[in-house]
């Protein structure tokens, strides 16, 4: 883990004394949006835009569940990083077919000379202008779900104008309590910030998987951008929060709801495809040292997300 200083890399790892232990993450800095009107500078082309990704990362595999949903797999381009994120942070194992970097420090260096700040993945690269259009996965995934029609015929609208301000909600809430809060407990370096993480965590758990007993899905009983977002959490936290992350209340496999739900996400056509326990697993274990110096990998645990569901009577099945 590290971040660039005006354009030098520097392999350091989360200051939390500033923050009295508590994990305060970073927001994204590169915000520029593809429109398929041409309202922007990054018109939505096919083969101009391109993404790198993490299969570890939570955050980039949103990225990549909307680009498989959406049918967008010859119109974007993907590059994937080595799952061990370590000295010199996201790296490619070997060079990036369209920019030729190892690094992807290196990338973001090439669409800011002197950049400061994290090196995050999922980067949205854009061919034509040779910069980075956009770093923030809730923006890049907004893009793929409508800029790209035209390249598509894919039309399902997973985020519909009349259910934005439910699903921004939900979103919100979702964000905080539980995609961030894993990390809050994991990256907290004080028993009472990773207390109230570990707290706020599991009451938001609760209250999910009570939601979920009566209906299907989170947001206007339809499958929506607010489901995968949740998605991407809950694939990981059996495999990887629960121990490595100390979030061990319960797992998502105790909740009878939330348990059938991931099974039930999982399940939609492509998704699996998307999901790599081996990377994920290898990344979160292997790379952060200061909170697992060993490295060592744990075998389990053993996931069925193959078994049944057990929730078509409760909303309308995926489309």
């Amino acid at each position: 883990m590290g971040l660039l200083i005006d354009g030098q890399w520097q392999d350091q790892w989360y200051d939390t004394k500033k923050s009295g232990g508590a994990f305060v993450r970073t927001e994204a800095q590169f915000r520029d949006r593809v429109s398929a009107d041409g309202s922007t500078p990054y018109a939505a082309e096919a083969g101009r835009y391109h993404l790198m990704v993490s299969l570890a990362c939570p955050w980039a595999h949103r990225t990549l569940i909307f680009r498989k949903l959406k049918r967008l797999d010859e119109v974007i381009g993907v590059s994937v990083v080595d799952p061990l994120m370590l000295s010199e942070g996201w790296t490619f194992a070997e060079p990036e077919p369209v920019t030729g970097a190892r690094r992807l420090y290196e990338v973001y260096l090439k669409a800011r000379p002197g950049y400061s700040g994290r090196v995050t993945v999922p980067v949205l690269w854009d061919r034509k202008t040779g910069s980075i259009v956009n770093n923030e996965s809730a923006e890049i995934i907004r893009m793929l779900n409508r800029e790209f029609d035209a390249f598509t015929d894919m039309r399902t609208d997973f985020c519909p104008p009349e259910l934005v301000e439910e699903i921004d909600r939900e979103n919100a809430f979702v964000y905080d309590a539980v995609n961030n809060g894993v990390y809050k407990a994991g990256f907290a370096t004080s028993q009472d910030k990773y207390e109230a993480a570990f707290d706020a965590l599991f009451a938001a758990l609760d209250g999910l998987d009570a939601k979920l007993a009566t209906r299907r899905w989170l947001v206007g009983n339809r499958l929506t951008e607010a489901d995968w977002r949740l998605f991407t959490t809950l694939v990981r936290f059996d495999a990887v929060y629960v121990g490595h992350f100390k979030c061990n209340k319960r797992r998502i496999a105790d909740y009878p709801h939330l348990s059938g739900y991931l099974r039930d996400l999982y399940q939609v056509p492509g998704v699996a495809e998307t999901v790599n326990f081996d990377h994920i697993k290898r990344h979160y274990y292997g790379s952060h040292a200061t909170i697992n110096p060993t490295g060592i990998v744990p075998k389990g645990p053993e996931l069925d997300l193959d078994a049944p569901h057990g929730r078509g009577e409760l909303g309308p099945d995926p489309v």
